[in-house]
């Protein structure tokens, strides 16, 4: 009797000893998914998976686009130049001490518009998202605005403020506030009740759990909005710039535009389209994405940048 409970004691040891090595196995496995790897990044790893790629990309749009004109594929400079014309355009308005002039006009009042735009737009998304009458009233005409060209409103806008740049202001305005408005309704209506519930229990109402918990919840939604204000914003000023081009304004990218245009030059209509283009990545590159990567990572879905 004594023998067989010895082998019983014997025999259940190792199963103890299995089920708590595994348990044990397991909660390093845990503790494991939750440690994040802050170790920066090699240089070799980030060139070959970030700068390479975009660099091989322009690298090819340029071949194709020479070979176009060396093979006389398009054999009209009117409508195609070859990139050294395009160059030489870039060149000769940096050296003119043009170059910088023209970016930082536009960007200025991009910047300063879609600033602008944000202190009306959070407050108004806020504010639909949060009073159900305010939503019946002013979300459709939000849903409307956002669908209407921004070029729309550039005719309006000239009659009723004139060429300056208080017209340029309007019509950014116009562009992205629905946008970023829209963004914020969105993101407030994916914030889970539980979340608000457990802020009102902890005291969080009113402008406090806005602050505290329906921004931070709705920031994924939110930041979208922003993105889509800034594209809006600056669509929005390139058409203004275009349409309503007066001296007095000044010559930004798109007023450039109009005037290679005007002159049938299409190297320097290719010069404003590819810094129309550079600066529209550069805004996202240094503001939007490391705000992205930032909300990625407070919420555990990012562990590199």
């Amino acid at each position: 009797m004594a023998s067989t409970e010895t082998t019983d004691t014997t025999a259940g040891s190792p199963v103890e000893g299995g089920a708590g090595a595994g348990l044990g196995g397991l909660e390093a496995g845990l503790d494991a998914l939750e440690v994040s790897d802050t170790g920066r990044t090699p240089f070799r790893q980030t060139f070959t998976g970030k700068i390479l790629p975009p660099v091989l990309a322009i690298a090819v749009v340029l071949v194709v686009w020479q070979a176009l004109v060396s093979f006389k594929i398009v054999d009209d400079p009117a409508k195609l130049p070859a990139p050294a014309d395009v160059w030489g355009e870039v060149r000769d308005a940096w050296l003119q001490g043009k170059l910088l002039g023209y970016i930082w006009t536009s960007v200025s009042r991009g910047l300063l518009g879609f600033l602008f735009a944000l202190a009306i737009g959070t407050p108004l998304g806020l504010l639909v998202a949060r009073v159900k009458v305010v939503r019946a009233a002013i979300g459709p005409i939000l849903s409307g605005l956002q669908s209407l060209p921004s070029v729309a409103w550039v005719p309006p806008a000239v009659i009723w403020l004139g060429l300056d740049n208080s017209m340029m202001y309007a019509v950014i305005l116009l562009g992205a506030v629905p946008s970023i408005a829209n963004g914020l309704v969105s993101g407030v209506d994916q914030v889970p009740p539980l979340f608000l519930r457990a802020g009102r229990t902890m005291g969080a109402t009113g402008l406090r759990g806005t602050w505290h918990i329906v921004m931070p919840a709705a920031l994924p939604g939110y930041l979208a909005g922003l993105k889509q204000g800034w594209a809006f914003s600056w669509r929005s000023l390139m058409a203004a710039e275009i349409i309503a081009s007066s001296p007095d304004l000044g010559i930004g990218l798109g007023a450039l535009l109009e005037n290679g245009r005007n002159a049938s030059s299409m190297s320097m209509v290719f010069e404003a389209v590819i810094l129309i283009l550079i600066v529209g990545i550069a805004i996202d590159l240094l503001i939007f994405s490391p705000l992205e990567r930032w909300v990625l990572r407070s919420r555990g879905l990012l562990v590199k940048s």
